[in-house]
């Protein structure tokens, strides 16, 4: 067997097995290697392994070093490998793998940490002072390199804090912070500091807090969740509350043991306005005075603190006008001026003024004078003795122990009084009126010809009024409601009255009767009737008896129709058919001695008088005497019929004949005039021929000649406008032309005046300065100013002994100031 020659190129290496002695060796290129019998390969030419600058690379399984970084070889030349360890190899010139030794994972570039971030590291053995599961940040900006003992767990990114926010933290496990800090496990806290911050491994961000601006109207409300000091080092109390307004803070960040309850907004009073304040924080002691009223008035501006409410919100300042009160009540004991208010007390602020009752008053009611004219009034009661008045004819206001009071009617009078119905029909003449008001004294217009009754609950009697007057209920007077019969036939009960009409009036009944010859008929009958009584007010004894019969008309209707039927039954329907009107007017009136039917019929009770009855209707009951009627009727209708036909047929002939006469005349008449109208028809026709043919000649001569002066005066009438739109053009543009300089004068003008105005205004500002200066330094010290700079070259002059001498600078003849000045200036020292 031919031996095998193997040529390594640079950078390159193989392993080769000894089968003789089992051993392993490397042979690194460039070189020419020859395969012994005994020897195998057993990792065929590979690439050394180049790790660049800033890379890195795990090795698995790695050799041994001494001191010197040489590979430990043991007895039998094989290299010491630890086992089931890693190595980690930086950038280094190339290298070759040693027998056992893995590239584990690949050749990497180390990890560039950016600025604001780090990443987080965790030991997984101990290695120098960090212990098995230490975790610790690797900050940035940087490079790291990695370690075996060392495992990467994440990068972590710093949290930028703006103005105005905070970063709420959470503690992991006990430790202690960048600021010296001792935190317990599950501790939180925040993070003011403006900037990029970036949380440690036992850490843990909760949530970014933003800050609440605060301004002047608005404040923060908080309650502490437990016992701490806040920012503002003060100490809180476990559900304490408290308000920050701008004063403490324009911005505040709630801390993790705050919450914030809600955003109160501040109270502005002006000058018109006040609040009750219940509940005030005591200023000494910052406690809440629970049960405690306190008055603020305007203008002012404040905050609510926690447990503060207002009663009744802002209130205005009551503004009472002279007709205008309060009433007061005193809530508790005080000195109102010079007068002591006792709990319970009432009294009255009246106007014209401006009132802010105090704390111990409370207002019961604002009170307006009444004016009351002589037809109305209002009910009053005192509260003290309970007696109740009627007020009326005078301007008046409720003392403090007085109250209005609320007069009660049935509800049939109310109705009536609202519906103010006509007292005979029921008809409403003003139903839209509006409800009535019970503190007023009630009123009623009794119409004309009628009667109201009111009685007097306290007095035990009643009085009647005729109308037309007004009558004004006093607090124990009620009317007397009249319950009467209405419709047709009568039914109690249908229409409730106040004002009885006293008449004339009709009522119409429907009355059933028998006759002797058992024929039953319905009649409709109608009574004019009216009371018989002096309307004077001053005779109650008579009008009184107006109202003794509840249901006049009931009673009446009933006693005519006993009187009819009983009338009636005495005679046969022939009789009754023809004298029927004598014997119901004889039947209901009466007649007198001489035999003769009277003229009314008179009840005593209440003095009603019945002057009339109509009979409208009289129809049979029944059927059978119904038809029997219908059929005489109808035959007696059908004679009257017969005979008026027979009398309109000899008209008509004899009309027949008459009209062919005038027929015939007629016709001759119209022949002779259609004759005459022929002969003027063609008198006319020669005579329209003859103006036709001299119309025609005319009509052209005068159109010729018309047309002609339509022409000339159309060229009259242009030449006119032209020279009337010329003339308007150029006043125009003289307009224009004098409208231009006259704005360039204006305009040149205010800029004249502008500018002298800016100079005058400048020349007074320098005036102003220069005089402020010389007033500000004083006209003394500007003398000793300006003498100061002479007076000391002069003694510099003389000083140095120079007399008789005559210095000039070519500007002035002479000038020993500045002569002075340029000697010294030569002297050493006098720079």
């Amino acid at each position: 067997m031919s031996d095998q020659v193997i040529r390594l190129k640079p950078f390159h290496y193989i392993h080769v097995l000894d089968n003789n002695t089992n051993v392993t060796s490397v042979e690194v290129g460039p070189r020419t290697i020859t395969v012994a019998d005994s020897q195998t390969i057993v990792l065929n030419p590979t690439p050394m392994i180049i790790i660049p600058p800033r890379h890195y690379c795990f090795i698995s399984n790695p050799v041994v070093r001494n001191q010197k970084g040489e590979p430990l070889i043991d007895a039998h030349g094989q290299a010491v490998l630890r086992h089931g360890d890693e190595e980690v190899r930086f950038s280094q010139p190339p290298f070759a793998l040693y027998p056992g030794e893995k590239l584990y994972g690949k050749v990497t570039p180390l990890q560039v940490v950016a600025p604001l971030t780090a990443i987080k590291l965790r030991a997984t053995r101990d290695f120098e002072d960090r212990l098995a599961g230490d975790e610790w940040l690797f900050y940035g900006p940087g490079t790291y390199e990695p370690r075996v003992e060392v495992q990467m767990i994440e990068v972590v990114r710093a949290t930028v804090l703006k103005a105005g926010e905070a970063i709420r933290l959470r503690a992991k496990k006990e430790f202690t912070d960048r600021d010296g800090v001792e935190r317990k496990t599950g501790e939180e806290w925040l993070v003011r500091q403006i900037g990029a911050f970036t949380p440690d491994v036992n850490e843990e961000i909760v949530q970014t807090v933003p800050g609440i601006v605060l301004t002047e109207k608005k404040a923060l409300q908080l309650v502490a969740t437990r016992t701490f000091v806040d920012v503002y080092k003060k100490e809180r109390k476990a559900g304490e509350q408290w308000l920050i307004t701008k004063h403490d803070s324009e911005l505040h960040i709630p801390d993790v043991f705050e919450n914030v309850i809600c955003e109160v907004p501040i109270t502005t009073l002006n000058s018109r306005q006040y609040a009750i304040v219940l509940d005030p924080i005591s200023p000494e002691t910052g406690k809440p005075r629970l049960g405690m009223r306190e008055l603020r008035r305007g203008e002012c501006s404040f905050f609510l603190n926690p447990g503060e409410r207002l009663e009744s919100g802002t209130q205005t300042v009551h503004v009472l006008s002279s007709e205008e009160a309060l009433l007061l009540q005193a809530r508790e004991q005080f000195n109102d001026g010079n007068e002591l208010r006792q709990p319970g007390d009432r009294w009255m602020i009246r106007g014209p003024c401006d009132y802010v009752p105090p704390v111990e008053v409370k207002i019961v009611q604002k009170r307006t004078s009444f004016p009351l004219d002589e037809n109305e009034g209002i009910y009053v009661r005192d509260i003290k003795t309970g007696r109740i008045r009627a007020v009326s004819g005078e301007v008046y206001m409720l003392s403090p122990y007085e109250e209005l009071w609320e007069k009660e009617l049935s509800p049939i009078v109310e109705d009536l009084l609202i519906q103010d119905a006509d007292q005979s029909s029921g008809t409403a003449r003003n139903s839209a009126r509006a409800k009535r008001d019970k503190t007023r004294v009630v009123s009623y217009q009794i119409p004309h010809s009628t009667a109201v009754q009111i009685y007097d609950y306290k007095e035990k009697k009643p009085r009647v009024v005729f109308g037309p007057d007004l009558i004004m209920l006093g607090p124990d007077e009620q009317f007397t409601v009249l319950s009467l019969s209405g419709s047709t036939p009568k039914v109690p009960k249908q229409l409730n009255v106040i004002a009885l009409l006293l008449g004339p009036r009709f009522s119409t009944d429907v009355v059933v009767v028998e006759t002797a010859d058992h024929a039953r008929l319905s009649l409709k009958l109608s009574y004019n009737w009216h009371f018989d009584v002096p309307r004077d007010n001053s005779k109650q004894e008579l009008a009184a008896s107006l109202f003794s019969v509840p249901d006049f008309i009931g009673d009446f209707c009933k006693a005519i129709a006993s009187r009819v039927r009983g009338s009636v039954a005495q005679k046969t329907f022939d009789d009754f058919h023809k004298h029927s009107a004598e014997l119901i007017r004889k039947a209901v009136f009466g007649v007198d001695d001489d035999g003769i039917i009277k003229s009314t019929l008179k009840f005593r009770a209440n003095n009603l008088v019945i002057t009339n009855i109509d009979i409208q209707s009289v129809e049979p009951v029944d059927s059978k005497t119904r038809d029997a009627l219908q059929k005489s009727v109808q035959l007696a209708i059908e004679i009257t019929t017969k005979s008026q036909e027979a009398a309109a047929r000899h008209e008509a002939e004899r009309r027949e004949q008459e009209a062919r006469g005038e027929l015939e005349r007629q016709k001759i008449d119209d022949e002779a005039s259609a004759e005459n109208s022929r002969k003027l028809l063609l008198e006319l026709q020669s005579k329209s021929l003859i103006v036709e043919t001299t119309g025609q000649a005319t009509a052209e001569e005068n159109a010729q000649s018309a047309a002609a002066k339509i022409e000339g005066e159309a060229k009259v009438q242009q030449a006119s406008q032209l020279a009337q739109a010329q003339r308007i053009q150029a006043t125009n543009r003289l307009n224009l032309l004098k409208a231009e300089q006259e704005a360039e004068i204006t305009f040149q003008r205010q800029l004249n005046t502008l500018e002298i105005s800016k100079s005058k205004e400048l020349a007074e500002i320098e005036a102003y300065k220069f005089k402020s200066i010389v007033d500000a330094v004083g006209s003394s010290q500007l003398r000793s100013i300006a003498e100061a700079g002479p007076k000391l070259q002069q003694q510099l002059v003389g000083a140095l002994g120079l007399k008789s001498f005559v210095i000039t600078d070519g500007s002035t003849p002479l000038n020993l100031f500045q002569t002075a000045g340029g000697q010294i200036s030569g002297f050493p020292g006098s720079q």
